[in-house]
C-alpha cells in the first residue's frame, strides 16, 4: 500500500443500501500472534487483508513461520526452529500488535529480544501492564531503547490482577496461561472482542478458558499444543461503527449487516438519546458461536447533542475505539457535546482537525473536547492523521461535507480498514483513490 496514497471526497449528500460489516482487525492480529502458541497447523478464515495484517505476516515470516493466503484465509505453519535473529525489524516496529508475540515466545525461548512497538501515534501508552501481568509467571521484561529484552528460567502458573484492563496485556497473560500445565487466574480482564476471538481460538486448541465475557478468566493450560485448527475471525465493531457514524452525520437510510452488537450497545443507546432512529434485526451467531450479530437499519435523523459527556470505559462500556466517532457525529448535532478521551494522551488533540472541514470545537486539555453544532461542513485538504481513528472521522465528516475535499497519506486508515474506498462506493458515496502528490 503506497503510502502517498490520498481518498478525494464529493461530500454532503445522503449514503443508501446495505453494507457488510467486516472482519475484526484487532482480532485478526491477536489470533496470528496465537497461532504461535500452536505445533500444528493454523487456518484463520475471513482474514481482513489490511496494513496491519501484512505487517504480523511479514514479521511471522520472517523468524521462520510459513504463512500463505489462500483467498480470505491465512494457512500457518511453524518451523521445526524459530529464529528470532532473522526478524523483520521495520515491519516489527511499524505495529502495536507486537506486543502480542511475547506470550507465545515464551514458550519458544527462556531469553529474547523483541523490537520496540509503534503502530499509532497516540502518546506514551505504556506497556507497564504487561510487564506486570507476565511477572508473575516467573518473567522478566527490561525496556531498552531499541527493543524489550525478555527472560525467565521457568514459568509457573499464576494468580494475575491486571491493575489496568488492557486488551493486550490480557491477551499476553492468556498466551503465557495457555501453555503452562496447571490452573492460572487473570482478574480484572479485559472482556473486549479480541479478547473474547482469543479465548474461543485457546478453547480449540484444547486449552479450558472459563469466564469469557467476564472480568475473571480461568485458564487450564496444557504443556504442548499440537493440532489442526481453522478458525474464523468474527466481525468488527469499529467497522460497523464506522458505517453508523457515516450514516448519522449525512442523515443517511442505510443498514449495516452482521453487525456485532455486544460491542455496539452503549453507542447505540447514546446515539438513540441524540436522536439517530434505527432498528435492529436478524439476531444470530458469527462462526465463532461466541459474537452475537445483527443488522441494524439506520433512518434519516436530526440530531442534538448528548447531555452528558461522552467517554470510554473497558467493556461494556463504551469502546475506546468507536470513541472518536462521537466527535464527527457532534458536528451535526445541535448543542454542545463534549468528549472525554482520558485513555490516550493525545487523541483528542486529533480531533481539532475536524476544524478544517468547518466544525466549531473547543480543546480544553489534551483529553476533553467540546464540539459544538450543527456546523455547516464544508470541503478541505486535509492530511491525515497518524492515528487510526481520528483518521476516520475526518474522512467520516468528509462524507458530509459540501464539495471536493482531499485526504492524503491514508496509510493509518488502511491499517485498519479493508476496501473501505469500495464499500464505501457501494452505498452511494462519491470518492477515489488519487496516487497524485
Amino acid at each position: 500500500m503506497q503510502e502517498g496514497m490520498s481518498f478525494v471526497v464529493a461530500g454532503g449528500h445522503p449514503l443508501g443500501g446495505r453494507v457488510e460489516t467486516s472482519r475484526s482487525k484487532n482480532g485478526a492480529v491477536a489470533l496470528l500472534a496465537a497461532s504461535l502458541l500452536n505445533r500444528g497447523q493454523t487456518t484463520l478464515e475471513r482474514v481482513p487483508r489490511i496494513e496491519e495484517v501484512n505487517r504480523l505476516i511479514e514479521v511471522l515470516r520472517s523468524i521462520g513461520v510459513s504463512v500463505e493466503w489462500r483467498g480470505t484465509s491465512v494457512v500457518i505453519r511453524p518451523p521445526r526452529t524459530f529464529s528470532l535473529e532473522t526478524i523483520d525489524r521495520d515491519a516489527a516496529t511499524r505495529t502495536r500488535s507486537i506486543l502480542m508475540f511475547i506470550g507465545p515466545l515464551l514458550h519458544i525461548f527462556k531469553e529474547f529480544d523483541l523490537p520496540q512497538s509503534g503502530g499509532c501515534t497516540l502518546g506514551l501508552r505504556s506497556v507497564r501492564p504487561h510487564l506486570m501481568a507476565l511477572e508473575k509467571f516467573g518473567v522478566a521484561i527490561e525496556a531498552r531503547s531499541q527493543q524489550y529484552h525478555v527472560t525467565h528460567a521457568r514459568l509457573r502458573p499464576a494468580e494475575v490482577i491486571l491493575y489496568e484492563s488492557s486488551d493486550t496485556a490480557t491477551i499476553n497473560a492468556l498466551f503465557a496461561a495457555a501453555r503452562i500445565p496447571g490452573i492460572s487466574t487473570i482478574k480484572y480482564a479485559s472482556a473486549n472482542y479480541q479478547v473474547q476471538e482469543v479465548c474461543g481460538f485457546l478453547r480449540m486448541l484444547g486449552v479450558s478458558v472459563e469466564g469469557i465475557g467476564t472480568t475473571t478468566l480461568l485458564v487450564r493450560g496444557v504443556a504442548l499444543i499440537d493440532e489442526s485448527v481453522s478458525y474464523s475471525v468474527a466481525e468488527d465493531p469499529t467497522d460497523a461503527m464506522f458505517f453508523i457514524a457515516a450514516a448519522a452525520v449525512t442523515g443517511s437510510a442505510m443498514t449495516i449487516t452482521r453487525a456485532p452488537i455486544e460491542f455496539l450497545e452503549v453507542e447505540l443507546f447514546i446515539l438513540r438519546k441524540m436522536g439517530l432512529s434505527f432498528s435492529t434485526a436478524k439476531h444470530r451467531l458469527s462462526e465463532n458461536g461466541i459474537t452475537e450479530l445483527v443488522d441494524i437499519a439506520i433512518k434519516p435523523s436530526e440530531l442534538v447533542a448528548f447531555p452528558e459527556k461522552i467517554h470510554a470505559r473497558p467493556y461494556p462500556g463504551l469502546n475506546i475505539d468507536n470513541l472518536p466517532f462521537f466527535a464527527a457525529i457532534a458536528t451535526v448535532a445541535k448543542g454542545t457535546t463534549l468528549i472525554h478521551d482520558w485513555v490516550y494522551e493525545k487523541r483528542a488533540i486529533y480531533y481539532t482537525e475536524l476544524d478544517r472541514l468547518g466544525a466549531t470545537t473547543i480543546l480544553h486539555d489534551p483529553h476533553r473536547i467540546s464540539i459544538e453544532g450543527p456546523s455547516r461542513l464544508k470541503a478541505a485538504e486535509v492530511i491525515c492523521p497518524p492515528a487510526l481513528r481520528p483518521a476516520t472521522i475526518i474522512l467520516v465528516a468528509m462524507l458530509a461535507a459540501n464539495g471536493r475535499s482531499m485526504l492524503r497519506n491514508v496509510y493509518s486508515i488502511n491499517r485498519g480498514y479493508e476496501d473501505i474506498v469500495q464499500r464505501l462506493q457501494s452505498v452511494g458515496a462519491d470518492i477515489a483513490v488519487s496516487t497524485h502528490q
